[in-house]
């Protein structure tokens, strides 16, 4: 059954030789900008690694990675990357990045297992960055200060293509709201996790939720976050636990919250062994990146990945990422799409 959201009265304000302009100069311009806020250098990314070293991204733990053998490596299995949470560590190591500056790529990864909908695509495209920092930096303050950062890259990105396409009108406020997840549950107690986001993006505009992978005071997580990259279970100077958030904007188009950025410290030897145990995945500790992490050989870092195709949906006021980028859809939603005026490519 499709799950196509149902955007009342939604017209496209762009064609489709428009909206390809403008993906472009919002990815070109937005790249370039966060590039030079948060001092990144550009770095090749790959399409797949190897099975059974650790390097891929588990999500949520749950979701199958497209794997195949490779022939000249005796059908050895590889998969393609979920994200870059990992391999982004590995190469700052290997370049010999110094504190203060960090690196960024284009990550395209496919997502099988994803369920499809306005949001959803097998496809994923996003900006993968990570930044050494020291150790004086793993904290809420820290971490507060690159999300604004990154946020006032959103907002100059947003203000040229208003400039570039007068009939585009902004939609985000100036600036950005934190909020921790236990807090959200204390405020919305009777309410999903999504549902808080929905209320708190619609009151704010724009909101970094914090602490997110670690359970909460109703022995919930708001959301799953995989072990092994960020740091979800050191108590902040807040008292709370974790050191990562998400990018949400209110999105008036879907009348619902829309998520933009998955982001995090990163997690120390300490917090990869609490967090190892806590999720029952001590075997972990054999793997390649682990093993490299707790013989400390890999830098503190901050990182995380910004959707391309969703920064570009927001900015140009899209119903459905399928208008912005090439995917499959169930036929249903292809012709559903077609009656509410959602032309997917």
């Amino acid at each position: 059954m499709s799950k196509l959201i149902k955007a009342a009265g939604y017209k496209p304000l762009l064609d489709k030789m428009q909206t390809e302009k403008g993906i472009k100069l919002i990815k070109d311009f937005f790249q370039q900008n966060l590039a030079t806020e948060l001092r990144l250098r550009r770095v090749t990314a790959p399409l797949f690694v190897l099975q059974g070293l650790g390097i891929n991204d588990d999500l949520n733990g749950v979701e199958r990675a497209v794997t195949f053998p490779i022939k000249d490596l005796g059908d050895k299995k590889a998969e393609v990357v979920h994200s870059l949470a990992k391999w982004k560590r590995l190469t700052l190591a290997m370049l010999n990045v110094e504190p203060g500056y960090g690196i960024y790529t284009d990550m395209n990864a496919i997502r099988a297992d994803e369920e499809l909908d306005n949001l959803h695509s097998l496809y994923v495209d996003q900006w993968d960055w990570e930044a050494v920092i020291t150790k004086e930096q793993r904290n809420l303050q820290f971490l507060k200060d690159i999300v604004s950062r990154i946020y006032s890259a959103i907002l100059r990105t947003e203000y040229l293509a208003c400039e570039s396409y007068p009939q585009i009108k902004p939609l985000l406020p100036q600036k950005i709201t934190f909020v921790h997840a236990e807090d959200l549950l204390q405020m919305y107690p009777d309410k999903t996790p999504k549902e808080r986001e929905d209320l708190i993006a619609k009151k704010y505009g724009a909101v970094f939720i914090m602490g997110i992978g670690g359970k909460l005071s109703n022995a919930e997580k708001h959301d799953g976050r995989a072990p092994d990259y960020d740091d979800w279970s050191t108590v902040n100077e807040d008292g709370k636990l974790g050191l990562n958030g998400d990018i949400l904007i209110w999105y008036p188009i879907l009348n619902r919250a829309f998520e933009l950025s998955s982001m995090g410290i990163r997690v120390d030897i300490d917090a990869l062994n609490r967090q190892l145990e806590l999720e029952g995945k001590l075997e972990r500790k054999e793997l390649y990146f682990h093993k490299k992490l707790l013989n400390g050989e890999l830098p503190l870092s901050i990182g995380g990945g910004i959707g391309q195709s969703r920064l570009c949906m927001v900015l140009l006021h899209k119903a459905h990422i399928g208008e912005i980028q090439a995917s499959i859809w169930p036929e249903e939603m292809r012709a559903e799409c077609e009656k509410e005026n959602m032309p997917l490519i």
